[in-house]
């Protein structure tokens, strides 16, 4: 690039900045940002950049060692975008904008819509392109629009952090590449029977301490694990390999470093002033200003860019919680009322319900989920019928009650009885996901085997039976890694899994147990068919106290039924009669308490014969210690 080669004004045309100022441009990336370019037989890069309060703005760039001014960019009438066409630059480049502030004042700025930056703790932009990989996905996108979100459909989502969960050895760059993680992670995941990966937040982020909440990029990926053309490459392989991917997505706040979004003009351009509203009390953090329309776009189109651009098959939203209420984490006096002088957070509201009218139009099939922690109601409902339009909830009542319960020593179990049962009175008001997630085993909270009561046997008799029981209860599935072998440490996003527990034969069994849940569930329709309505449950006996025993039954019309009975204590429970739905034979289909899953092998040895009783059937059966077991009638 040569120093003396001027810039040159960029026609922008008036209908994208009419479609931008209304907040309607989903592909609001192409027209802004940096794309390659060529004028008059050069080849450069055109730039452009929101920044409507800004006296001056200019590309810095590696090249001409980041000076102020040399490289002008032009505003573009009244829009508040200023643009230019750069020749020289090269895919690769790093730049950042150069923002003379209101003030007078010289800060340097990412990119918003950088596709690509440098690995922290470089905080630059990479220039970079969109037409970068030729997918073969096509029969799986094909699919997934013919069939529509996974309602009816088995659904087991296996949650990942991609810096954590393998990692090189010997020095030097820690992370496993795309690449990498698709002769690795791809195989195993589709070997235990998971239908989805989701991932932490895979958009660039400086700190890592933050797992990738602090999201610093928006669009681009992270380069921690490579380009954006291999992170196509994973989810193309995925696809092929029959995976879908869900990236956790974050628009309840971002981070106030100095080079990023906040003040970003030199104003309040994408938070609010007020930090009442525009503030995130809990994470030191800023929160957008959703009622500015061009700052709904840049989030809109960023949920978009990674549906189109990288064929991701779902968005997990965090936080939203965060972004309804407008006193979340907020004393009296420290919030804002809305203009009818109540707590709802009107802009976030709608803004959601655009987000999932949006993505639910232009990508059938594809998902939203919403980690919403209250009891908002509607998450998961239509839109028309007044609800936020998500595909499905985070049932976070679930996971506490459930841990709440399965914590407790089983001689105090009795009294917990109704925890266990509580989950059912609501289990159909959304279309929920189970999830036992990342935020379960940090933070001092312990791992899921840990927090089980008891010796060591008997701990990992309690894992495998609360993992029978969450996938024998209605809803889909979501367990993040670790956790299905049994892991003893917190998760630490510092190191790897400890893979090396797989050399003891009671964590490969609690292994093999997940594996053969997932593949069960997939195997038969009764179990999730019917994930959100009634018809696909029935309880067949939940007031034995004092046994702490439970039995229900997961259906639906046409398929076999299977029967669940789960026994939370360390007693064997011989001659135990549990109703049954009809007579005949029934089969022993899966016992968690199996020898192959490192139990005492306490069971039934293949079947019962169903007795008649004055009301219905009965199979008599011994149940198994701290253990969940499934029968099937003999087809």
């Amino acid at each position: 690039m040569s120093d003396t080669t001027p810039t040159l004004p960029v026609f922008m045309e008036p209908f994208d900045l009419y479609l931008f100022g209304k907040g309607e441009h989903w592909d609001l990336y192409r027209i802004l940002g940096a794309h390659p370019d060529t004028r008059d037989g050069v080849s450069g890069y055109r730039f452009a950049v929101w920044a409507p309060n800004a006296k001056e703005v200019c590309l810095a760039t590696e090249e001409n060692d980041w000076r102020w001014g040399e490289l002008p960019l032009y505003p573009v009438g009244s829009s508040g975008v200023w643009a230019a066409f750069v020749p020289g630059i090269r895919k690769g480049n790093l730049y950042k904008f150069g923002i003379k502030q209101a003030n007078g004042n010289i800060v340097y700025k990412t990119d918003p819509m950088a596709l690509f930056a440098e690995l922290r703790p470089g905080t630059a932009a990479v220039a970079w392109d969109l037409e970068n990989y030729t997918w073969n996905d096509g029969d799986w996108m094909r699919k997934r629009a013919e069939l529509g979100p996974p309602l009816a459909e088995p659904m087991s989502i296996y949650e990942v952090h991609a810096g954590s969960w393998r990692r090189r050895h010997g020095g030097g760059h820690p992370y496993l590449s795309f690449n990498e993680l698709c002769d690795s992670l791809i195989p195993y995941a589709r070997d235990m029977g998971f239908t989805h990966l989701e991932f932490l937040p895979l958009a660039e982020h400086p700190l890592d301490l933050s797992w990738g909440y602090q999201t610093g990029h928006y669009y681009a990926p992270s380069s921690r694990f490579g380009t954006p053309e291999e992170l196509k490459h994973f989810v193309d392989r995925c696809h092929q390999e029959g995976l879908g991917v869900i990236l956790d997505w974050v628009p309840a706040h971002f981070p106030k470093d100095e080079w990023g979004l906040g003040r970003f003009d030199g104003t309040a351009l994408y938070e609010h002033q007020d930090p009442r509203l525009g503030e995130h009390p809990d994470w030191g953090t800023y929160i957008f200003n959703y009622g500015r329309n061009e700052v709904k776009n840049f989030l809109l189109a960023n949920a978009l860019y990674w549906l189109k651009e990288f064929h991701i098959d779902g968005l997990r939203i965090d936080a939203v919680a965060s972004m309804l209420y407008l006193d979340y984490s907020r004393k009296e006096g420290e919030w804002v009322p809305n203009a009818f002088g109540g707590k709802e957070n009107i802009a976030a509201i709608s803004l959601l319900r655009e987000l999932n009218t949006v993505v639910h139009g232009q990508f059938p099939g594809a998902v939203t989920i919403a980690e919403e922690s209250t009891a908002w109601p509607g998450v998961s409902k239509p839109i028309y019928a007044g609800g936020l339009g998500f595909t499905f909830k985070w049932n976070m009542g679930w996971m506490h009650d459930t841990l709440d319960y399965m914590q407790a020593d089983p001689v105090y179990r009795s009294y917990k009885h109704n925890t266990l049962t509580f989950s059912m009175l609501y289990a159909f008001s959304e279309n929920f996901v189970l999830p036992l997630s990342h935020d379960e085993v940090v933070h001092g909270k312990g791992t899921l085997l840990s927090k089980m009561p008891g010796d060591i046997w008997q701990k990992q008799a309690n894992l495998r039976a609360l993992f029978t029981y969450m996938w024998a209860h209605p809803g889909k599935k979501l367990l993040f890694m670790g956790n299905e072998f049994g892991q003893w440490n917190e998760w630490d996003q510092d190191k790897e899994l400890d893979w090396v527990l797989l050399d003891f034969a009671t964590h490969r069994g609690i292994r093999s147990l997940v594996r053969d849940l997932n593949w069960f569930t997939r195997a038969n329709p009764a179990m999730y068919r019917h994930d959100f309505d009634w018809s696909g449950f029935e309880w067949m006996d939940f007031a034995d106290h004092a046994s702490s025993v439970y039995s229900f039954t997961r259906k639906s019309e046409g398929y076999a039924p299977v029967l669940w009975v789960f026994n939370f204590t360390p007693v064997v429970r011989p001659d135990y009669c549990i109703p049954c739905p009809f007579g005949g034979t029934w089969c022993e289909v899966l016992n968690s308490d199996s020898e192959h899953y490192g139990g005492s092998n306490v069971g039934n040895y293949g079947t019962r014969e169903a007795e008649a009783r004055e009301k219905g059937h009965c199979l008599r059966l011994t149940l198994p210690p701290l253990a969940g077991m499934a029968f099937m009638p003999r087809p």
